[in-house]
């Protein structure tokens, strides 16, 4: 609905939309200039004072008949580069809403709407998961603006677009898509776009996961991830350079990369901040690592299953000593026992850490070997699992590859060879019926295989 030129009417009408008599923080301001009645509605939090100070001061030196017509009083009396006119009442709410300032004038048929969002942030500071040895040291922030200005920094080309989105019809949530128009996959966009448009949810309660439902669709249950995150502007930018897809969420300091294979999720920052050889070197131990971390405790257990074939220089892998717990159960316990440590951590205070590292180390280790729970040979190999688990620079891929070696371990308890076979098949077909937008498959460039890609993959080529 369109405002009323009378400012009584609108006045009465934002006041109840409002409720300025109850929320303290929703500053409403009446004033006059050049003969003229007007209303201030903002909110206190995201003002920045000092610059609406020094607009309102212009406007005392304005004369009777300079505010009479409306289009004149835009282009030549108002002394603010960021500022422009809403007619509609539902789009000034969500305005005032979002931090901005409206001005309303008797007489006028449209608001001003002013720029003077000053979001509360923490400090720009590295972040503590997307570490790297050599580069820059920001991070994002959980203010959407800053992040774009993060990003315009590093790409100052005129085809670079940070689209405004809005998402969520009880939070109205703002929301970046960031792309370079000569290089994204329009078809990748529109969809982004139309799904967003279409969407139904009522907030992004869980930001970025909330976010990925809406473009998903639907609840994934398969665990590979689809997209990649990142805290790293330079991540972000590098990203947008190769066609990709970045969409910034407002309260969340990790932007979401689409399209990302596994290998693009599996990369890291390191790779390409050292010299060729040195970055291939991650690369590969990386990806290795995420095999071996897939596979050391099902191959294991199908050796202590299967003694026999296990080639003479191997056999110091096999348990001799009559086991307390079978071992399938001592592997599937620690799994979870790493699980809750970690999470104990994360509610441990600070000053507290290193006594809980301690204390946990020595009775998870030691005690639990010579009290009989465990096996030395079972500690071994979990606790590089669980440590080789963080060269993966995203969670969610850890986990993903955590819950198939659990169904690695599982179906060969139960099945010995043939389970063992089962769950390395499940595990291809979860990684190859991940759908992504924009390229040949989630598992490229080795299914379907590409020479040229492959090599991209290990070597850093151009």
């Amino acid at each position: 609905m369109k405002i009323s030129t009378d400012i009584e009417v609108n006045k009465r009408h934002f006041d109840a939309l409002f409720c300025t008599n109850r929320n303290f923080d929703l500053k409403k301001r009446e004033i006059s200039f050049a003969g003229k009645s007007a209303v201030l509605y903002m909110i206190d939090g995201f003002l920045r004072s000092d610059v609406l100070e020094r607009i309102l001061a212009e406007f005392t030196f304005l004369n009777k008949g300079d505010a009479q017509d409306e289009q004149e009083f835009f282009l030549h009396h108002i002394p603010f580069a960021g500022v422009s006119t809403e007619c509609d009442d539902s789009e000034i709410a969500t305005a005032v809403l979002s931090g901005r300032t409206v001005l309303m004038v008797d007489g006028f048929a449209s608001a001003f709407v002013f720029e003077l969002r000053n979001y509360p942030q923490r400090d720009n500071a590295e972040p503590d998961r997307d570490k790297v040895m050599r580069g820059s040291r920001d991070g994002f922030t959980e203010t959407m603006l800053f992040n774009a200005a993060l990003i315009r920094r590093r790409i100052r080309d005129c085809d670079l677009s940070i689209e405004y989105q809005s998402i969520g019809k009880v939070s109205k949530t703002d929301i970046a898509l960031c792309y370079l128009n000569d290089k994204v996959d329009k078809t990748m966009l529109e969809d982004v776009r139309s799904k967003i448009k279409n969407s139904k949810i009522e907030a992004l309660t869980m930001s970025q996961e909330d976010m990925a439902n809406v473009i998903n669709g639907k609840k994934r249950w398969n665990p590979f991830p689809k997209y990649k995150f990142t805290e790293r502007p330079d991540v972000a930018a590098a990203q947008i350079m190769q066609g990709d897809l970045i969409v910034l969420v407002d309260n969340t300091p990790t932007a979401m990369i689409m399209p990302s294979t596994i290998f693009d999720i599996a990369e890291d920052a390191n790779d390409y901040y050292f010299p060729p050889l040195t970055g291939a070197y991650l690369r590969i131990t990386r990806i290795l690592t995420m095999v071996v971390t897939l596979f050391l405790t099902p191959v294991w257990l199908l050796a202590l299953r299967y003694p026999e074939f296990v080639p003479e220089v191997f056999k110091f892998v096999l348990v001799e000593e009559e086991q307390n717990i079978p071992i399938i159960w001592q592997l599937l316990i620690l799994e979870f026992v790493i699980d809750g440590l970690k999470l104990s951590s994360l509610n441990t205070p600070g000053m507290l850490s290193s006594t809980f590292s301690i204390i946990a180390g020595i009775i998870v280790s030691d005690f639990a070997v010579k009290s009989g729970w465990f096996d030395a040979e079972t500690m071994l190999y979990m606790a590089f699992v669980a440590m080789a688990n963080y060269s993966q620079p995203g969670y969610e891929l850890g986990y993903a590859i955590k819950f198939m070696r659990m169904a690695l371990l599982i179906g060969t308890a139960l099945f010995g060879i043939w389970g063992f076979i089962g769950g390395t098949a499940l595990t291809l077909a979860l990684i190859l019926s991940t759908k992504i937008h924009g390229k040949e498959g989630y598992f490229s460039p080795v299914i379907p295989f590409s020479p040229k890609g492959f090599a991209k993959l290990i070597f850093r080529l151009k």
